[in-house]
């Protein structure tokens, strides 16, 4: 797909938007490794695929498919609850580094509706098609496309960040929170710890991590309904005197319930004396 120049005569939203964004999202998928996402045109995504807001079936084989990757990968059956909580884990992460990232790279805003990201099973793989909705800044060149909507600053924009992930996972919480068994408040933990994690990652596959850090901690200073906490990052200091940033999430990602000596660095189950021992190597 050819990324249309702001240089150029104005065009419908269905044609400029879109592109920007899925020239961004190719960049994404190529800066971070574990981001697996591929752009189909506009509004033309493929029938071998599904989406969680299309009915139970569809959330039932998407908690199916990570059952079986987690057995072929790990050996290990889990329980219904346990896939439901890693398949959302992955989505969460998936949906708001595609969201925050843009913002990071670009300082606008994309609108992404449940309907816009389908999952491939087999592989895992992410499908969006690029909407055409888009927010940003005033100095922005984007301002001049149709389609775009200019928010005053950049808390405003932050603010813009925030609610297009909420607008985005209700409806995907609504569907699939009754297969992962948690309440809202865990729910909403999760996908602000995925939201926090995925700008700390990009940081770090951008080669600042602490960017990545201050991004998080900017979007995230604190609660913001119906996010319940903010980043909360602090410093371990190792031996060598070095500062490295972590943190503790909110909620539980329960991959210790499949690797329980494999604990993530962040879990709630970890404590820092474990984080800095890990550090140390």
């Amino acid at each position: 797909m050819t990324v249309a120049s702001l240089d150029s005569p104005r065009a419908d939203a269905a044609t400029y938007v879109p592109d920007l964004l899925a020239a961004v999202y190719r960049r994404l998928d190529t800066v971070c490794e574990a981001l697996s996402v591929r752009v189909a045109p506009a509004r033309r995504l493929p029938c071998d695929t599904i989406g969680l807001t299309d009915g139970r079936e569809g959330v039932e084989a998407f908690v199916e498919a990570e059952a079986a990757r987690i057995q072929d990968r790990h050996d290990h059956t889990a329980p219904r609850h346990v896939a439901a909580s890693r398949a959302l884990h992955d989505y969460a992460w998936s949906v708001g580094l595609l969201i925050s990232g843009v913002w990071y790279l670009e300082r606008r805003v994309p609108r992404i509706a449940p309907g816009d990201i389908r999952v491939d099973l087999a592989s895992g793989t992410y499908e969006i098609s690029p909407g055409t909705a888009l927010a940003c800044l005033p100095d922005d060149p984007a301002t001049d496309l149709p389609g775009t909507r200019t928010v005053a600053h950049q808390e405003a924009l932050r603010a813009e960040l925030r609610a297009a992930v909420a607008d985005h996972m209700g409806p995907v919480l609504d569907v699939i929170g009754p297969y992962v068994r948690r309440g809202s408040r865990a729910l909403w933990g999760l996908v602000s710890d995925d939201l926090v994690s995925g700008l700390w990652y990009l940081g770090r596959m951008l080669g600042d991590e602490d960017a990545g850090v201050r991004a998080a901690s900017a979007v995230l200073p604190t609660a913001r309904a119906p996010f319940p906490g903010g980043a909360d990052f602090r410093s371990l200091r190792t031996s060598d005197g070095r500062e490295h940033p972590t943190r503790t999430r909110r909620g539980c990602c329960l991959y210790y319930t499949i690797r329980p000596a494999e604990t993530c660095s962040t879990c709630p189950r970890t404590c820092d004396a474990e984080r800095l021992r890990r550090l140390e190597g």
